[in-house]
């Protein structure tokens, strides 16, 4: 395909993502470049036809000084074509190392609360097919097995917003032919082509790989069917996790070792590395070498506590407790009454508007654990791992403990003690890896 995206093969490619409403909200992520255009307007078109509405999204990542003219200029080409359009600036202070990766979870992360706060259930990014060849190649020179050349998933469920990429079996070529018969101009931004950066390396040598056979349509072909590998193996892995994990809502796993014993080793390192990510919130898996020992460790009889991924694991009961490692709960965040927000990648915690405040949401810790049992001695009665109490998220002003909002403490309602709900960042056993087969639906 190198002509324009038409209206109708639009539709097709939305069609087999599924799950609209009636009237489909949606928000696009739009940086001003022709693929993330081309998108915004092929969805506004698609929505406003079913009775919808779109909101275009730019990140202003602050870290060119013409970052904020161009959101303005994007700003004005939607604002004359009737396209709703807002841009959202990451603020503070940026990392001196892995600036690029430090900006793609920001972006996400402010994307993602702006969909919230509107209601929309839906954020569609721009990726195309080129895009996706380029992850596939990256993810092979850095040894990735079957997970990673599965390459990025057409849908994925965040905690409030499915993101959306219709456009991965799209050339680039036919999104910038979309926007010349849209009439729209667009940004090239020159970062895409740094020697600086991997994928700029990777564009520069596209020829050269196209000519040893690794070009972008054989690639995906390879993401495709290493997807439907890892769908199958995310599938089986979920039915372990239901036979071998019990997840309570403080935020820890009671693990039994025997199915994970018993299990295929993949799939048993597979089910580890989900409860670990699961509990320890951390946004990467620990490293093969020290998951295995680990894996080993537990198939033989864990005797002893254990900490790997930002997690304790310990015999508990003829079985494994698999709880937060305290210290590594570190984070401290400000809430403000009506508020909410994420801590520690684990619990969103939010107080009502009654409440009073502001307050910092920090780990309870065992000191604090301490001060609640002694003026709620029923609390001891609580069958917690002693780690999970003490990583729980707790309410605090001026180093005194005004509540804990995981936890049910008599006599403090939901105006004092908050509310709390484990939310980690990877899901026990959420969907499987979904896989889209050209011209069918999901797989």
């Amino acid at each position: 395909m190198s002509g324009p995206l038409s209206a109708e093969r639009f539709a097709a490619r939305m069609a087999r993502l599924g799950g609209f409403e009636a009237a489909p909200r949606l928000a696009v992520g739009v940086s001003g470049g022709a693929d993330s255009l081309a998108l915004t307007l092929l969805a506004h078109d698609w929505a406003a036809a079913r009775g919808g509405s779109v909101l275009a999204l730019t990140v202003d990542h602050a870290l060119r000084p013409a970052a904020a003219e161009e959101a303005a200029q994007v700003a004005a080409w939607l604002a004359a074509r009737g396209i709703a359009h807002a841009v959202l600036r990451w603020e503070g202070a940026k990392p001196a190392s892995g600036i690029q990766a430090a900006a793609r979870a920001a972006r996400h992360a402010l994307l993602a609360e702006r969909c919230r706060a509107e209601g929309i259930l839906h954020l569609l990014l721009a990726h195309h097919r080129d895009d996706q060849a380029e992850t596939v190649l990256l993810r092979l020179a850095r040894g990735s097995g079957v997970d990673g050349l599965a390459g990025m998933a057409p849908v994925r469920w965040d905690a409030d917003v499915r993101i959306l990429r219709p456009l991965l079996d799209v050339p680039h070529a036919a999104l910038e032919a979309t926007c010349r018969s849209h009439g729209q101009p667009w940004i090239e931004d020159p970062s895409n082509r740094s020697p600086a950066y991997a994928r700029g390396r990777l564009r520069a040598a596209a020829d050269a790989l196209a000519g040893e056979g690794l070009e972008a349509e054989r690639l995906c072909d390879t993401a495709r069917r290493a997807g439907r590998a890892r769908a199958a193996l995310e599938e089986l892995t979920a039915g372990l996790l239901a036979r071998a994990a019990t997840l309570y809502p403080e935020g820890w796993i009671r693990l039994d070792p025997a199915p994970l014993a018993a299990a295929p080793e993949e799939l048993g390192l597979r089910a580890l590395a989900r409860i670990l990510a699961c509990v320890g919130g951390a946004p990467y898996a620990p490293r093969a070498e020290r998951l295995e020992r680990l894996y080993e460790e537990v198939r033989a009889g864990l005797r002893a506590g254990r900490t790997l991924g930002g997690c304790r694991v310990a015999p508990r009961r003829g079985a494994l407790a698999v709880t937060r490692e305290p210290d590594a709960a570190d984070e401290r965040l400000t809430l403000v009454p009506g508020g909410r927000v994420w801590w520690d990648r684990r619990f969103t915690v939010a107080l009502p508007p009654d409440a009073p405040g502001p307050l910092t949401v920090a780990r309870l810790g065992a000191g604090g654990w301490r001060r609640l049992a002694a003026g709620h001695p029923a609390l001891r009665a609580l069958d917690l791992p002693e780690p999970a109490r003490a990583a729980l998220p707790a309410l605090w002003k001026e180093g005194d403990l005004t509540g804990v909002p995981a936890l049910p403490i008599p006599g403090l309602g939901t105006a004092a003690n908050g509310a709390a709900r484990f939310t980690p960042s990877a899901p026990l056993a959420g969907p499987a890896f979904p896989v889209v087969k050209a011209g069918a639906c999901i797989i």
